[in-house]
């Protein structure tokens, strides 16, 4: 919502707007009949509702369950006891390291404002270069590394095991991310372009990640001729009587 009001965002948590809400659905439709066995998000509220709402959009019905780690104590209070309705779900772990990038002293100023007050060229090195911070902020550099850093430990080894992990993040976060599947340079990572709410398909194979573009939406053959596992997943979904 800060988006449509021109304000810097960076970590203040604030939600969708109407059309973001409908950017989440579209691309729940896009990947409706892609495997999902865990979801990665942001701790920030708009990357939890894009999560959850194109979940809503899956054919497999599966029900997305926020996982509260916090604490020993908030871990047994949202403890699933029967084995059948966790066979049900789709784990959700939310991480701050997902986060968008902390714009430090940016945050809630008005981007045009900010321009006309220390000039287009300083906001464009804060916003747009890579190894440069706002004040009290993250550069692009130091977000890079939280976010890359979580991806290796937490996620890397969940692909070794065969599972399909779906990340919501940001802008920031994502690139990072990308930066690190495609090993961009920082001049790359920092020209590179991210549309909201478009998913995009990585393939990982024998320790490599191989980008397979966005679906473009959920009946499109090509994406499930990529691995075995795919087709198969499909296959199951369209036999699932309606």
């Amino acid at each position: 919502m800060w988006n449509e009001k021109n304000l810097f965002t960076g970590c203040v948590d604030v939600p969708l707007t109407n059309r973001g809400v409908g950017e989440a659905i579209e691309a729940g439709n896009r990947i409706s009949n892609i495997p999902i066995d865990i979801i990665y998000t942001s701790s920030l509220i708009r990357s939890q509702m894009t999560a959850m709402l194109a979940l809503t959009q899956h054919r497999c019905k599966q029900v997305p369950v926020v996982m509260h780690n916090e604490s020993e104590q908030a871990r047994i209070w949202s403890q699933i006891y029967s084995e059948d309705t966790k066979r049900q779900t789709i784990p959700v772990v939310k991480a701050w390291q997902l986060n968008e990038r902390m714009y430090g002293d940016l945050q809630g100023l008005n981007k045009q404002e900010t321009a006309e007050r220390f000039g287009k060229e300083q906001v464009h090195r804060w916003r747009r270069s890579y190894d440069v911070r706002p004040p009290n902020g993250e550069s692009l550099e130091m977000c890079l590394g939280r976010a890359v850093a979580f991806f290796k430990e937490k996620i890397e080894p969940q692909l070794l095991t065969g599972k399909h992990v779906m990340v919501v993040a940001h802008a920031n976060s994502l690139r990072s991310i990308i930066m690190y599947l495609d090993k961009l340079t920082s001049q790359e990572v920092i020209n590179l372009e991210l549309s909201t709410g478009v998913p995009m398909l990585y393939i990982y194979k024998e320790g490599n990640f191989i980008r397979r573009g966005s679906p473009v939406g959920p009946t499109e053959a090509d994406v499930y001729a990529y691995t075995m596992s795919l087709a198969l997943y499909r296959q199951k979904l369209d036999e699932i009587p309606h």
